[in-house]
C-alpha cells in the first residue's frame, strides 16, 4: 500500500473516532505531486541480441579413411596451415603409386606411336606403303597423347587425395571439441565434420530491430548529424556487467522481415581476451543523445490516450488541469523524457490519478510529506483509539 493510500485510510480512522458533526463539503482529495526539474539525459536504447563468430570454419574429411592420429589440443588457438589430424595414408600411396605405373606405359605406349609415324613417313612420300598405314599410325600417336593426359589426371587425384590425408587448419582461430577420435571411420559417404574453429577477435553480435526503434534510432542520429552506424555502442552481458570495449553497427538489412516485423542488424566488437564466445546473449546498449534541460516524468504519471500523452499539472491555485505533453519513444529508467509541454518549476501529479477532474481543487503534497503525514495521521488515530478504550473501562 502506498504512503498515499495510508495516509487517506489513517485519516478516514481517525474521523470515525470522533463524535458525529453537521456535514460539511469534502475536502480536497490529496495527490502526490512532484517538482519538474531539468536536467541531463544520456538517451539509450537497449537491443537482445547473440554472439556470433564473424568465421565459423568446420574441418571436414575430405577422403574416406581412419583417424590415425589427433594432434591439437581441443579448446586452444591454432594457426592457419597447423596439422590438426592426421588419417591413414597407406591405401592412397598404393593408388599414387598405381596412377605413377599407369602413367609410365601410356608415355612408353606414345613413345612408340612417334617412333612408327616418323619411320613411316618417308616411306609414305616415297609411296612404298600405302598411306593409309602412315594416318593410322599418326591416329595411335593422338590416341597416346590422349592416354598420357588421363593418367597424369589420375596421378594428380591420387595426389590430392593423399594430401588430404594430412588435415590442417584453414584459418587461424580457437577450435572447439574434436567430432571424432582415433581410430573412427570418416569420410564414408559424405564429408564427416572433425572439428570446427571460430575467429573470436573481433566477434559479432546479431539483434533484431523494431521498425520504430530503427526509425527513433535513424532519426536521432541524422538530428545530430550522423549515421546510426557512427553511433557509439556497448554491450551488457548476461551478469549485467558491460564489455570494456566500444563497438560499432557494422552492417543493417536491406529489407524489415514482414513476419515479426523487425529488421536484422549487426554490432562488431574487440574481444582480444577471447572472453565473448559465439552463441552468448547479451544486450546492445544504443547512445542516441545527451540532451540537455530535458524534462523526466515518472511513467505513472503520465495518461495514453488515443496515440497522445497528457499529465495532470497542479497550479499556483492548487486546481489541476490535464496537459498534452509530447514525450520522446525512449525512456530512460522508467522515467518518460518530456520533449514538449511542461517547463521546470511546475508540479505533476504522479499518484491519485484517478480522483483527478479538470479545475477541481486538490491538496498537493510531496512524497516526503504525504509519508510524514500519514505517520502522523496513524498516531494520532492511535490516541484516539485508546482514550476511547480508557472511557469505556470508566463506565464498566
Amino acid at each position: 500500500m502506498t504512503s498515499l493510500a495510508l495516509l487517506t485510510a489513517a485519516l478516514a480512522l481517525t474521523a470515525s473516532g470522533c463524535k458525529k458533526a453537521a456535514p460539511a463539503p469534502l475536502p480536497p482529495p490529496i495527490v502526490q505531486v512532484l517538482d519538474l526539474v531539468a536536467t541531463n539525459v544520456a538517451r539509450t536504447a537497449d537491443f537482445i541480441g547473440q554472439l556470433d563468430s564473424p568465421q565459423n570454419v568446420e574441418v571436414r574429411a575430405r577422403v574416406e579413411a581412419f583417424v590415425q592420429e589427433v594432434l591439437f589440443t581441443e579448446g586452444s588457438n591454432v594457426f592457419q596451415g597447423q596439422p590438426l589430424f592426421l588419417l591413414d595414408a597407406q591405401p592412397f600411396e598404393e593408388r599414387l603409386a598405381a596412377a605413377n605405373g599407369m602413367l609410365a606405359e601410356a608415355k612408353a605406349a606414345l613413345d612408340k606411336y612417334r617412333a612408327d609415324v616418323d619411320r613411316l613417313r618417308p616411306l609414305a612420300e616415297k609411296m612404298a606403303i600405302p598411306k593409309q598405314d602412315l594416318d593410322n599410325a599418326m591416329a595411335s600417336v593422338a590416341v597416346g597423347q590422349a592416354n598420357v593426359e588421363s593418367a597424369e589426371a589420375r596421378v594428380k587425384s591420387a595426389k590430392l587425395d593423399l594430401g588430404y590425408c594430412d588435415v590442417r587448419a584453414p584459418v587461424s582461430g580457437y577450435i572447439g571439441a574434436k567430432a571424432v577420435s582415433k581410430g573412427s571411420l570418416v569420410g564414408k559417404g559424405e564429408p564427416t565434420l572433425l572439428a570446427t574453429i571460430s575467429e573470436l577477435h573481433p566477434i559479432w553480435c546479431y539483434c533484431a530491430l523494431s521498425e520504430v526503434d530503427y526509425l527513433v534510432a535513424e532519426r536521432t542520429a541524422r538530428e545530430a548529424g550522423r549515421h546510426v552506424g557512427e553511433l557509439p555502442v556497448s554491450l551488457i552481458l548476461a551478469d549485467g556487467s558491460e564489455h570494456p570495449d566500444l563497438g560499432k553497427w557494422v552492417f543493417v538489412d536491406r529489407a524489415v522481415d514482414v513476419k515479426t516485423g523487425t529488421i536484422r542488424a549487426r554490432a562488431e566488437f574487440p574481444n582480444p581476451q577471447k572472453l565473448l564466445r559465439p552463441g552468448m546473449f547479451a544486450r546492445i546498449r544504443l547512445s542516441l543523445r545527451s540532451d540537455g534541460g530535458n524534462i523526466l516524468v515518472p511513467e505513472r504519471a503520465l495518461v495514453e490516450l488515443q496515440g497522445k500523452s497528457f499529465v495532470w499539472i497542479v497550479g499556483a491555485d492548487n486546481k489541476v488541469t490535464q496537459r498534452s505533453v509530447r514525450v520522446a519513444p525512449v525512456r530512460v529508467r522508467e522515467h518518460g523524457v518530456v520533449l514538449e509541454g511542461l517547463k521546470e518549476g511546475e508540479r505533476v501529479v504522479v499518484e491519485g490519478l484517478q480522483k483527478l477532474r479538470e479545475g477541481a481543487p486538490v491538496r498537493p503534497m510531496t512524497a516526503a510529506q504525504i509519508a510524514e503525514a500519514a505517520a502522523q495521521a496513524a498516531k494520532n488515530a492511535e490516541t484516539s483509539h485508546a482514550k476511547q478504550d480508557d472511557a469505556k473501562s470508566g463506565k464498566e
